[in-house]
């Protein structure tokens, strides 16, 4: 096929061989097949943030930072400079998850480096070569469901256990090869510390697999394992091999709202008696 604008420079470096074909295009990018050397590769293509249509960005990049101070300046003032920064940030998250991800024992494409907006990684595929479905185009025994949700719950553990949440996590973000599921697209992954959406992020995240699986396995969707996982990750008890039981037990504790207000008026009373004993030391004086 004719070589996209945007792969000409990767050709021209030789980092690829061949364009073979247009995989996918997707709301933040063009995924092709190509060819480098002996190997078969994902060259995912990211698209411009004007041509992005990924909806509400800046829930997702609450919390990246960069060390550069001038550079951080211009990206919260939206300037020519910072917009390039805040691409160029959006770009390179995805890269920087899959190592660390892959790292944690999460079962992701293995990247192969990226240039210019354009991403190369490790073609997926199935048992027979062929490029790995994504599981909303696979249907799928109740047990084969219960499996291979336990699977990807487990490696929603792993990511957690290693500061990341996916964000946009569905079957459209999942791929099953001959030994189960991938996990792709995570240019939008947030810091689950420094993110304040994390929490609604995963348990949303566990609830779109736990709903699609339930298609084939009706008992998964009496399951809670989106809140049991925060709940363990918030008490510090969460670890990679945690075992999980998909219950949790909303707290029937009611806030005692009057006693924290009772609080917060007493300490004010306080606070205004101090300063007036300053006042009266002061004229005092």
């Amino acid at each position: 096929m004719k070589i996209p604008k945007r792969l000409q420079p990767l050709v021209d470096d030789g980092l690829i061989d061949e364009v073979l074909s247009r995989l996918m295009s997707g709301k933040e990018a063009d995924v092709y097949v190509v060819r480098s050397g002996d190997e078969l590769r994902c060259a995912k293509v990211y698209k411009e943030a004007a041509k992005r249509s990924f909806k509400k960005a800046a829930q997702y990049t609450e919390g990246r930072k960069v060390r550069n101070s001038r550079r951080q300046r211009a990206m919260e003032k939206g300037s020519k400079f910072g917009r390039k920064e805040q691409e160029q940030i959006w770009q390179n998250a995805e890269v920087d998850a899959l190592y660390q991800l892959a790292d944690a024992g999460v079962r992701v494409p293995e990247p192969r480096g990226c240039m210019d907006g354009v991403l190369l990684m490790e073609l997926v595929v199935d048992e027979n070569g062929d490029v790995a479905p994504r599981l909303g185009d696979v249907m799928m025994t109740d047990l084969e469901a219960i499996g291979h949700h336990a699977f990807v719950m487990q490696d929603v553990v792993r990511m957690l256990c290693a500061g990341i949440v996916h964000g946009d996590l569905s079957e459209f973000n999942v791929l099953l090869d001959e030994y189960g599921p991938v996990i792709i697209d995570l240019p939008q992954a947030v810091n689950a510390s420094a993110n304040n959406n994390a929490k609604a992020m995963l348990e949303r995240d566990v609830d779109n697999m736990t709903k699609y699986f339930g298609q084939f396995a009706p008992d998964l969707l009496e399951t809670n394992f989106g809140k049991e996982i925060w709940q363990l990750f918030e008490d510090g008890k969460l670890r990679p091999d945690t075992v999980l039981t998909g219950e949790y037990e909303e707290s029937e504790e009611a806030a005692d709202v009057d006693g924290v207000m009772i609080q917060i008026q007493e300490a004010f009373k306080e606070e205004q008696e101090r300063l007036e004993r300053i006042r009266q030391a002061n004229e005092g004086d």
